[in-house]
C-alpha cells in the first residue's frame, strides 16, 4: 500500500513503561527527565527482588528501549515463535496492571543474563546468532546494542564489582523540563487555529475574549460548542477519509453491494420513476440521482464515525457497532428503504442517514446467510462492504492486505517491520514444506497475521471477495483463525469479525492508536517513531522527544478510557497539549545544545500546508466567499489532494505546480474581493471597514494613520496576526508596498480610471478607482495572501 503505516517497534513494548511501568530499587532514584516529563500522579513502586540492581533505570533506559524491545519483544512472547524458550516477555502496551510487565521482564532478563555456555554469556551468543538460535543474528558483536547488553550481563553478575564497559552519563540537558525554552502559541492564535482547522471558521469575538481572558481552560468549554457544529463533522469525514481510504475502491461506488445478494436492488436508480416526461430533462435528472446515489454510498463509512462521534457513543464501536449508516437513497440499494421509510426526516434528501440491522444475507440462489441471530455479523467498520471493498484479497494474498489494515488502522502495528526480510526465500522454499508455518523467517510474521486473516474468511467470494466463503474450505497451510493466540471458537465462526471487534475494543493498543488518530487529524503528522540507529549522535535526543510524546499518547489514551471512548475528549486533551500549542516559530531559547534541543523539538506544534480542501475553507471563512477552483478534483490533486485510491497521502512540501496555483489563487481572490468589498457600505465590509478608497499616503498624519489601521486590520483578518502594532516593521513592509504601486501609477499616463473589468463581482459595476487605490489594496491583498500565514497551518 502507498500509505506509510506506523512502525511496530514504535507500539510494542515501549510505551506504558515509560509512563506507569518503571520500578526503582529502594536504593535508587528517579532520573531528572523521568520525573519531570513522564508525571503520572503517583510515585513509582519500589522494587527488590532478586533481579534488581543499581541503576535500576539502566535496563528500562539502555536494555529494554534500546534492544530487547526492538529485537527481542517480537519472538519472546506468548504467541510469538519463540514462546517456549526460558526468555519469554511481556508486551507493556498489553498489560492489565502498569508496571507488572516491565517488573516481568526485568527479572526475565536477569535470570537469562545469569546463564553461561562454556563460560560465555549464553544470553549473547544467542543475540549474535550462536548456540543455533532461530532468530538468527539480531545483533552484531561489535554494536552499540552488543554493549549495552554485555553491560547488563556484567551488572546482574557483578552488581558491585567489575569494570563498566559502558559510559553511563546523563547530560546537561537531561535536567531540564521537556518544554523548558519553548513558547507556547498566543491564546487568541490558538483559538484561530482550532475553529479553522476543526470547523472552518474564524473565532467569534466571544471566544477571542474568552481566550484571551482564561487562557488554555476556555479551551474545553468552547470545543464541546464547536463539536455540535456540522462543520466539525464534515471535517471528521474527510479526516478519518485520509486515514481509512475507504472512498477508493474500484469501480462504481454501488459495486460494494454484491451481484450475489443485492442483484434486484443495487442499481434501483435505473428504473427508477422520476415522473419526467421530457426525455432531455429526465436524462439529467437519472444522472443527478445516480451520481447522489454514489456520493451517498462513498460516505457510509465516514457517516458512521459521524454517528458515534456525534452522539458520544464509544468510539469502539467503530468495529463493534451491529448496525450501519444508510440514506434514503442508500437505503434503496440495501433493499431496506420500505422499512425505513417512516423513520427518515426528509425521505428525498440522499444525505441523511440514520443507523440500520441488516438481516442476514440472501444470495442469489436462495441460500441465506448462517446467523444465530437472523441479522447480519456487523462489526463496525471492518464488515462494512464499501471497506471490504477498499481492501479487497486475492487467491495467493489470502485476506493478508486485510489483516495488515487491521494491525495499522486499529492496533497501531505495522506488520511489514515483524521481522527483516527474507534474504533467501528459494532456499526457505526448498527447505520447508509450508514455510509461513515452519521457516522462523516467515513465521514471525504469519503467526501474527494469518489467524486474522482468517477471521475474514467469510468474504472472499472471489473476483469481489464481499461477502461468501472460499469454495474449496479455509486454507489448511495457514495458522488458524484467532487473535493474539486464542484460537476463534467454533460456534463463533458465523461472527468471526464480530468476535475479533469485541477483542479489539479490549485491547490497551486500540485506545492509543485512536489517540494517534487524532493527533494525525490535527497536525497531519504521524506521531513518533522509535529511533532505530543507536549510533546517530542526535539518538538521545530523538529518544527523548520520542519518549515525552509517548507519554503523552498513554495519558490521553488512559483519559479516552476513562470517559467511555468518547473521542471528543481526545480532541479536548491534544488541542490543550504543549505538544499541539507550542508554537513552532518560536527560539529555543537557553540551550546549552542547539543541535540535540532542535532534535528535540522537531515535532511539536504545527506546521503545515493546507489541504486544498483546508485553504478552500479558509477563504470562505475570510472573505465569506469560496475560491471554488479547488473544489475540483483534478485542481485539488495538482495541489496535493489525494484520491484515497492510487494517491493515498497529500503533499506535505510544495511543488512548483503547486507554486503557481497558490499566485493564481492570491491574483483571483484579491481581485474579486478587494472590488467587492469597496462596493459595500463601510459597515457591511470585512476587508476595509474603516477606510475609503480616497484616503491616500504621504498627503497627512491622518491619512497615513488610517492606512496603517487598515493594515492592522488585514494582517488580523488574514494572517491571525492579534499582536501586531501600528509600527511593526511587517506593517511597515505593507504600508511601503501600498505606497510603492501607486507611486508608479501615478508616475504613469492613462490610466484607467475604474477597477479592472474582470475584478468586478457577478452583476457587479466596474468600481471607480481614479486615484488607483482600490488596485493599490488589490496588490496588498495579494502580498498578504501568500504569506506562510496564510496558505500554512
Amino acid at each position: 500500500m502507498p500509505r506509510t503505516p506506523t512502525r511496530f517497534c514504535a507500539r510494542v513494548g515501549l510505551a506504558l513503561p515509560l509512563v506507569v511501568g518503571m520500578y526503582w530499587c529502594s536504593s535508587g532514584s528517579v532520573s531528572a527527565e523521568e520525573s519531570d516529563v513522564h508525571k503520572t500522579g503517583s510515585e513509582a513502586a519500589l522494587y527488590s527482588g532478586a533481579a534488581c540492581i543499581a541503576p535500576d533505570n539502566y535496563f528500562l533506559d539502555e536494555v529494554w528501549t534500546k534492544v530487547a524491545a526492538q529485537a527481542c519483544l517480537k519472538c519472546h512472547k506468548v504467541g510469538g515463535d519463540a514462546e517456549d524458550t526460558k526468555l519469554v516477555l511481556e508486551d507493556p502496551t498489553r498489560e492489565k496492571t502498569p508496571g507488572e510487565a516491565t517488573k516481568h521482564n526485568r527479572a526475565a532478563f536477569a535470570d537469562v543474563a545469569r546463564l553461561r555456555e562454556k563460560n560465555e554469556s549464553r544470553l549473547l551468543l544467542k543475540a549474535t546468532g550462536g548456540l543455533d538460535h532461530e532468530g538468527k543474528q539480531v545483533i552484531k558483536a561489535d554494536s552499540t546494542a552488543y554493549r549495552i547488553l554485555a553491560e547488563w550481563v556484567r551488572q546482574v553478575n557483578d552488581p558491585h564489582g567489575g569494570k563498566s564497559g559502558m559510559k553511563i552519563a546523563v547530560s546537561a540537558q537531561d535536567t531540564r523540563s521537556f518544554f523548558d525554552g519553548v513558547a507556547m502559541l498566543d491564546n487568541r492564535k490558538l483559538m484561530r487555529r482550532i475553529t479553522l482547522s476543526l470547523a472552518g471558521r474564524l473565532p467569534s469575538e466571544d471566544e477571542l475574549a474568552a481566550a484571551q481572558k482564561d487562557g488554555v481552560k476556555a479551551v474545553g468549554p468552547i470545543l464541546d460548542k464547536l463539536m455540535k457544529e456540522d462543520a466539525f463533522y464534515d471535517r471528521l469525514a474527510e479526516a478519518f477519509n485520509d486515514i481509512f481510504l475507504t472512498r477508493g475502491y474500484d469501480g462504481v461506488p454501488e459495486t460494494a453491494l454484491s451481484y450475489d445478494n443485492f442483484e434486484k436492488t443495487r442499481n434501483w436508480c435505473q428504473k427508477y420513476d422520476l415522473k419526467i416526461e421530457d426525455k432531455a430533462a429526465q436524462q439529467k435528472a437519472r444522472y443527478k440521482l445516480t451520481d447522489d446515489y454514489r456520493e451517498a454510498m462513498l460516505r457510509e463509512p465516514t457517516e458512521l464515525i459521524k454517528y458515534i462521534v456525534r452522539n458520544e457513543r464509544p468510539f469502539t464501536e467503530i468495529v463493534t457497532a451491529d448496525y450501519i449508516m444508510v440514506s434514503p437513497y442508500t437505503a434503496r440499494g440495501y433493499g431496506v428503504y420500505d422499512e425505513m421509510r417512516e423513520k427518515f426526516h426528509n425521505p428525498e434528501d440522499p444525505f441523511e442517514y440514520l443507523p440500520v440491522r441488516l438481516s442476514a444475507l440472501k444470495h442469489r440462489n436462495g441460500k441465506v446467510q448462517e446467523s444465530a441471530t437472523s441479522f447480519y455479523p456487523h462489526a463496525g467498520l471492518l464488515t462494512t462492504f464499501q471497506y471490504l471493498r477498499r481492501y479487497p484479497t486475492t487467491e495467493t494474498n489470502r485476506n493478508r492486505l486485510r489483516a495488515r489494515m487491521y494491525f495499522q488502522f486499529f492496533l497501531g502495528i505495522d506488520v511489514l517491520e515483524l521481522a527483516p526480510r527474507v534474504s533467501d526465500a528459494a532456499a526457505i522454499t526448498a527447505k520447508f514444506k509450508v514455510p509461513t508455518m515452519e521457516a522462523s523467517e516467515c513465521v514471525i510474521c504469519h503467526k501474527t497475521i494469518d489467524p486474522i486473516a482468517g477471521l475474514f474468511q467469510d468474504y472472499y467470494d472471489l473476483p469481489d471477495a464481499l461477502f461468501g466463503p472460499r469454495k474449496d474450505g479455509w486454507f489448511k497451510d495457514m495458522f488458524v483463525p484467532g487473535f493474539e493466540g486464542e484460537n476463534l471458537p467454533p460456534q463463533d465462526r458465523w461472527r468471526a469479525l464480530q468476535w475479533l471487534g469485541e477483542r479489539t475494543a479490549k485491547d490497551p493498543r486500540f485506545a492509543t492508536t485512536m489517540v494517534e488518530h487524532v493527533y494525525f487529524i490535527l497536525t497531519g503528522r504521524k506521531t513518533l517513531l522509535q529511533p532505530k540507529s543507536l549510533d546517530d549522535p542526535l539518538y538521545d535526543a530523538k529518544q527523548r522527544a520520542y519518549r515525552a510524546q509517548r507519554a503523552e499518547v498513554e495519558r490521553i489514551a488512559s483519559v479516552l478510557v476513562k470517559n467511555g471512548f468518547n473521542l471528543k475528549v481526545v480532541f479536548k486533551e491534544w488541542v490543550a497539549s504543549p505538544f499541539y500549542r507550542a508554537d513552532t516559530r518560536s527560539p529555543i531559547a537557553n540551550s546549552p545544545n542547539a543541535e540535540q534541543r532542535q532534535a528535540e523539538m522537531a515535532d511539536l506544534g504545527i506546521a503545515r500546508m493546507l489541504s486544498p480542501e483546508q485553504l478552500e475553507r479558509k477563504i470562505t471563512a475570510v472573505f465569506g466567499k469560496p475560491w471554488n477552483r479547488l473544489r475540483d478534483k483534478q485542481i485539488a490533486m495538482l495541489y496535493g489532494g489525494i484520491d484515497s485510491k492510487e494517491v493515498t497521502e497529500r503533499a506535505v512540501d510544495p511543488s512548483g505546480a503547486m507554486g503557481a496555483l497558490q499566485r493564481i489563487m492570491s491574483n483571483d481572490v484579491a481581485c474579486k474581493e478587494v472590488s467587492s468589498d469597496f462596493a459595500l457600505e463601510p459597515t457591511q465590509r470585512r476587508l476595509f471597514p474603516g477606510i475609503k478608497p480616497d484616503v491616500l499616503p504621504g498627503v497627512s498624519t491622518e491619512n497615513d494613520q488610517r492606512i496603517r489601521a487598515a493594515i492592522v486590520h488585514l494582517h488580523q483578518l488574514l494572517l491571525g496576526q492579534y499582536d501586531i502594532k501600528e509600527n511593526d516593521p511587517e506593517v511597515d513592509r505593507t504600508f511601503q508596498l501600498f505606497a510603492g504601486i501607486l507611486e508608479d501609477a501615478h508616475a504613469r499616463k492613462g490610466i484607467e480610471p475604474q477597477e479592472t473589468y474582470n475584478c468586478r463581482g457577478d452583476n457587479e459595476k466596474r468600481l471607480p478607482d481614479p486615484d488607483y487605490t482600490v488596485r493599490a489594496w488589490r496588490g496588498v491583498v495579494t502580498y498578504l495572501l501568500r504569506q506562510e500565514a496564510f496558505l500554512y497551518e
